[in-house]
């Protein structure tokens, strides 16, 4: 199985949770990563050139999906937008038309480089786009759900697993993103609490209403 691994600090509670728990070697040799970032790793899905990822919201209608995606609860502080002139990012999917939908112009910004922004940048004048989605509509934001062309019984097992144990992050792991980055790990681990995994009632409420919102905005283009 082909499974993309979006490198971005959001999901490493995740991704450490599958290299500890797959105990089977043989499980082990046929999930094999293929790094990239979300706006690529749409295309790829729908190419089926993969077979698992955290799909972009916007891009994973009609695709087949799990209960566990990349949540956000208020401010996330990982998508970011800097008002001004429209300029969207190109990693992402979901962020470019979120802002449209909002009718927000700006700079868009998402993932770790968001956040490093948010540390430190000296321009504090920026919105939060979840925080300005929670606002609005008194709704968590659903910014990607696991997609699947096969392997759905091994994908279900593992998500409902990951949601029922809480994940500790190794300290040497830690270091390595805080090193990377220029985040410390404390903040590193402040800002894993604002991500939820889990897509309950609320949340899928608040993706069919996104999904709604952004019909007829295509998030391939998003200009």
């Amino acid at each position: 199985m082909i499974f993309a691994k979006i490198d971005y600090i959001n999901l490493l509670p995740f991704y450490i949770f599958i290299k500890k728990n797959l105990k089977s070697s043989r499980v082990k040799a046929i999930i094999n990563y293929k790094k990239s970032y979300p706006s690529l790793i749409n295309k790829q899905f729908k190419r089926r050139q993969i077979d698992a990822a955290f799909i972009s919201s916007v891009a994973s209608r009609g695709e087949k999906s799990l209960d566990l995606g990349i949540v956000a609860k208020d401010q996330v502080l990982s998508v970011l937008l800097i008002p001004g002139e429209y300029e969207k990012d190109i990693e992402s999917s979901t962020s470019n038309v979120l802002a449209k939908v909002l009718n927000l112009e700006g700079k868009i910004i998402i993932g770790d480089k968001a956040l490093i922004h948010y540390y430190k940048s000296e321009n504090k004048e920026f919105i939060d786009l979840a925080q300005a989605w929670t606002k609005k509509y008194n709704m968590p934001f659903v910014f990607a759900r696991l997609c699947y062309n096969s392997h759905e019984k091994l994908l279900k097992n593992l998500s409902k697993k990951f949601i029922q144990n809480k994940v500790k992050i190794p300290q040497y792991i830690l270091k390595k993103y805080s090193q990377r980055s220029g985040i410390s790990t404390n903040n590193i681990l402040k800002y894993l609490e604002r991500i939820d995994y889990k897509i309950s009632v609320k949340e899928k409420k608040s993706l069919k209403l996104f999904l709604k919102l952004s019909k007829n905005i295509s998030y391939k283009e998003a200009k």
